[in-house]
């Protein structure tokens, strides 16, 4: 599962939910490519917090919220989010999740039962504060279902920001640099969207796309839901049950399938 509150995966959830085809591009290479194949895409993207040359939109949710309706797909491209959306879908199933589905998303990972990795956008370097929030809310639910917590790392997150306010990030450096930029309007818009959404998204054939549920709902994940896991950390103890796992962490460490 991939976490970039401010902003890559809060713009794709938006537009995926308007219905929009988007396509998360890991490179300005990859951009460039993508565009070739499709037809007529808006191109929608920051690099260090530049709109590219050429690009229509910045990496922008609230823009994104404003476009008229089209069927024009829309790619697009950040520093750090879509680069890491591209690196976990190699690796298997990969959810997009932000503050918008935040409830859905652990509701339905819970029904599934199965092993979950919980990986942050890692700007500069670190696990930003809005996106710990994120991913300490999806954990605090699924600890609710059952789940265990193991690891060091994953405790201290989800005992900081498990409970916090929605706006526990707002003096943090992504909300800073967005203020600074005259960008806040798109804090505006993450804080004037938590859990409005009731969809759960995966990446599918490079696009995002909306989660058919032919399993239980979001909503009824818990009881339909397998034997509880873990919540396993940066440190987690060898386990002597096969049970499922969530596991957070950085790019760099992903396992061979996560969700």
């Amino acid at each position: 599962m991939a976490v970039d509150v401010i902003r890559a995966t809060t713009t794709a959830v938006t537009a995926a939910a308007m219905g929009r085809r988007i396509y998360p591009a890991g490179s300005i290479e990859a951009a460039v490519r993508l565009a070739a194949d499709l037809d007529r895409p808006i191109l929608s993207g920051e690099l260090g917090g530049v709109q590219p040359y050429g690009f229509d939109l910045q990496n922008s949710p609230s823009q994104v919220a404003e476009l008229e309706p089209s069927h024009r797909p829309i790619i697009l491209l950040s520093t750090s989010g879509t680069r890491l959306i591209a690196e976990a879908a190699r690796h298997g199933p990969t959810y997009l999740c932000c503050l918008r589905n935040a409830r859905a998303q652990a509701a339905y990972l819970a029904s599934r039962g199965s092993h979950v990795v919980i990986l942050g956008a890692a700007t500069r370097g670190e696990f930003r504060e809005e996106d710990q929030l994120c991913a300490a809310r999806v954990a605090r639910d699924l600890v609710r279902h059952g789940y265990r917590v193991a690891g060091r790392s994953t405790a201290q997150v989800l005992e900081r920001f498990g409970d916090a306010p929605d706006d526990v990030f707002v003096e943090g450096r992504s909300a800073k640099y967005l203020r600074d930029t005259g960008q806040d309007h798109d804090l505006a818009f993450v804080l004037e969207h938590v859990d409005d959404l009731e969809e759960v998204f995966v990446i599918h054939e490079g696009a995002v796309r909306p989660v058919t549920m032919d399993a239980p709902s979001a909503r009824a994940g818990s009881e339909a839901a397998e034997p509880p896991g873990q919540l396993i950390g940066d440190q987690a103890e060898p386990q002597h049950e096969k049970r499922p796992e969530v596991v957070t962490g950085e790019p760099g460490s992903l396992p061979d399938a996560a969700e």
